[in-house]
C-alpha cells in the first residue's frame, strides 16, 4: 500500500474507535444527570485524563512545539504556568467543588451551582453565567471545527469543507448520543494517544540524532546569532512577558469544561488520586512537546533544510521517523486533541441551554425529554458553530485566547470565593463576574494586551469587586452558612451521605 493509504487507514480506524466508544456511552446514559455529568461516578484516573485531553487541544501538539522551535525555552512559561494552575485546581478546587455541588441542591452545572450556593431567586447569576458559557463555547467549538478542516486540508489534501464536516460530524455523533460519558470516555482514549505520540516522537528523534551532544550542537548551530536563546528560559523575555505567559494558569479556575470533571468524580477523596494522574500526564506531555520543538531545530538543521510552518514540526518529525501507519496514528493524535476539546465544549454548551436556561421555566419534564433536549442542544450548538466556521476569514481563532481569559476572569474568582468564603453574596458574585468579563474584554481589545495578558487585570479586579460588593451587602442567611459548613465536612470525609439543600 502507498504511504497515503496507510495514513488514511490509521485515521479511519481512529474515527471508528471513537464512534464505538460513543455508542457504549449511549448505552449507559439513562437520564439528564448521566448525560450532563456521568451520574457523578467517574473514577479519578478517567476524570484526570479527560480533563487533560479536553483542556490541551491542538495547542499541545502543534502550537507549543512550534513556539519552542522558533523562540526556544522562553516560550515554555505558558506550559509552566498551566501546569502550576492545574495542580492548584486539582488541590483546592476539585475536592471542595465535588462536595459543594452535591450538597447545594445537587447542582450539575457551574451556573446552577452559583445560583443554589448564593440563593439567587432572581436567576440573574444563572442566566448571566449560562449566556457567557453558551456564547464563548459556541465560538470555541467553531474554532475547533476550523482547526479540523485545516488539518485534513494540509495533511490529506481534502477540501477544507470536507475536513470540517468529517471532524464536526464524527465528534457530533459520539457527543450527541453519548453525552458527558461519550465525551469523557473518548477523552481518555484520546489523552492516552496524545501521551504515546508525545513520548515516541522526541525519543525516536533523539536516538536518531545520536543523543544529547549532537542535539545540543544542532540547536546552537541553527542560528549562531541567537545560539543561547533556544536553551534559555529568560533570553529576550521581559518581566511582564513571563507573568503574562505564566498567568495562563489562572484560567483553570474558571474553565467550565475542565472543572465540570471535578463535579463528576465519585467522591471528594478521589481528587487526590486524580491530581496525581492528571499532573503526571500534563508534565510528561508538556515536556514531550517542548523537547519535540528543540529536537526539531537540531533535526532540520542536520538535514540542511527549512521548515516553512514551525507549527508542523511535530507532524514533520513523525512523517520522516515512522512507518506510514504509525505516522497516521500520530496524525490521529493531533486530531484527538482537536476533537476531545470540541466534544467537551459541546456538552457544557448543551448544559447551559437545557439546565441553566430552559429548565428555569419551571416546566416539568420526564428524564427522557430532558435527555432529548440535551441532544437537541448539542446539535444546535454544533450547527451554529459549523456555520460560523464556514467563513474562514472570520476572527474566530483570535477569540480563543480571549475566551480563556474571559472564562478565567469571569468565573475563576467567583468559583474560589464560593468555595472558600462564606461571606460572598449574590450581588457580589454577579458584580465580580461581570467586572472580570468586561475588564478582560476591554483590556484584550486595547494596546495594553501587548504588555500584559488580559486575564491578570480581569481576574484581580473581578475578585476585588466581588469582595467589596459582598462586604457592602447584607450578610448571607444562616442556612447558607450551614450549607457551607456541610460542604466543608463532606470534603473532609466527615460525612458520607450529605443531604442536598434545596434552594
Amino acid at each position: 500500500m502507498s504511504d497515503e493509504t496507510w495514513k488514511t487507514l490509521a485515521i479511519v480506524l481512529y474515527m471508528a474507535a471513537m464512534l464505538v466508544i460513543g455508542y457504549a456511552a449511549f448505552r449507559n446514559t439513562k437520564d439528564l444527570d448521566d448525560y450532563m455529568l456521568g451520574g457523578r461516578r467517574l473514577p479519578p484516573s478517567v476524570a484526570a485524563l479527560s480533563a487533560g485531553a479536553s483542556d490541551m487541544s491542538g495547542w499541545l501538539l502543534m502550537g507549543l512545539p512550534g513556539a519552542i522551535y522558533v523562540a526556544g525555552l522562553v516560550e515554555a512559561w505558558i506550559a509552566i504556568g498551566l501546569t502550576i494552575g492545574a495542580w492548584l485546581n486539582w488541590t483546592f478546587v476539585a475536592p471542595r467543588l465535588r462536595a459543594y455541588t452535591e450538597v447545594s441542591n445537587n447542582s450539575i452545572t457551574i451556573p446552577s451551582f452559583f445560583e443554589n450556593r448564593l440563593r439567587d431567586t432572581s436567576h440573574l447569576i444563572r442566566i448571566a453565567a449560562g449566556v457567557i458559557v453558551l456564547v464563548f463555547f459556541t465560538f470555541y467549538v467553531s474554532s475547533g471545527i476550523v482547526a479540523g478542516g485545516t488539518f485534513f486540508e494540509s495533511s490529506f489534501g481534502l477540501s477544507y469543507t470536507t475536513g470540517m464536516l468529517v471532524v464536526g460530524g464524527v465528534t457530533l455523533a459520539y457527543t450527541l448520543f453519548g453525552g458527558f460519558l461519550g465525551a469523557t470516555w473518548t477523552d481518555v482514549a484520546q489523552g492516552l494517544l496524545m501521551l504515546l505520540a508525545l513520548v515516541a516522537v522526541p525519543v525516536v528523534a533523539f536516538v536518531e540524532l545520536g543523543g544529547w551532544g549532537p542535539v545540543r550542537d544542532g540547536i546552537l548551530a541553527a542560528d549562531t546569532s541567537a545560539a543561547a536563546d533556544h536553551l534559555s528560559f529568560v533570553a529576550g523575555a521581559t518581566a511582564t512577558g513571563v507573568i503574562s505567559a505564566a498567568a495562563w494558569g489562572l484560567g483553570y479556575f474558571g474553565q467550565p469544561h475542565i472543572i465540570v470533571r471535578f463535579m463528576a468524580i465519585r467522591s471528594p477523596e478521589d481528587a487526590k488520586a486524580g491530581r496525581r494522574v492528571g499532573i503526571t500526564w500534563m508534565v510528561v506531555t508538556a515536556v514531550g512537546a517542548i523537547v519535540t520543538g528543540l529536537i526539531g531545530v537540531a533535526y532540520v538543521n542536520s538535514t540542511g533544510g527549512t521548515l516553512e510552518n514551525p507549527e508542523t514540526v511535530f507532524l514533520v518529525l513523525s512523517q520522516v521517523l515512522f512507518h506510514p501507519f504509525v505516522a497516521g496514528l500520530v496524525l490521529a493524535a493531533v486530531l484527538a486533541a482537536i476533537m476531545s476539546t470540541i466534544s467537551s465544549q459541546l456538552v457544557v454548551s448543551s448544559s447551559a441551554l437545557v439546565e441553566d436556561l430552559v429548565k428555569m421555566t419551571g416546566r416539568e419534564m420526564s428524564a427522557r425529554v430532558q435527555v432529548m433536549l440535551g441532544r437537541a442542544a448539542v446539535l444546535l450548538v454544533a450547527i451554529v458553530a459549523g456555520l460560523i466556521a464556514l467563513d474562514r476569514s472570520s476572527t474566530i481563532l483570535d477569540l480563543v485566547g480571549f475566551a480563556w481569559a474571559g472564562f478565567g476572569a469571569a468565573f475563576g474568582p467567583i468559583v474560589l470565593l464560593s468555595l472558600y468564603w462564606r461571606r460572598l453574596t449574590r450581588w457580589g458574585a454577579l458584580a465580580g463576574m461581570v467586572t472580570g468579563a468586561v475588564v478582560a474584554f476591554a483590556w484584550g481589545q486595547s494596546a495594553l494586551s501587548d504588555t500584559l495578558y488580559e486575564i491578570v487585570p480581569g481576574f484581580v479586579l473581578g475578585g476585588l469587586v466581588a469582595i467589596l460588593v459582598s462586604l457592602a451587602s447584607p450578610r448571607p442567611a444562616d442556612d447558607i452558612g450551614e450549607e457551607f459548613d456541610d460542604a466543608r465536612r463532606f470534603t473532609r470525609g466527615q460525612t458520607e451521605d450529605p443531604t442536598p439543600t434545596v434552594a
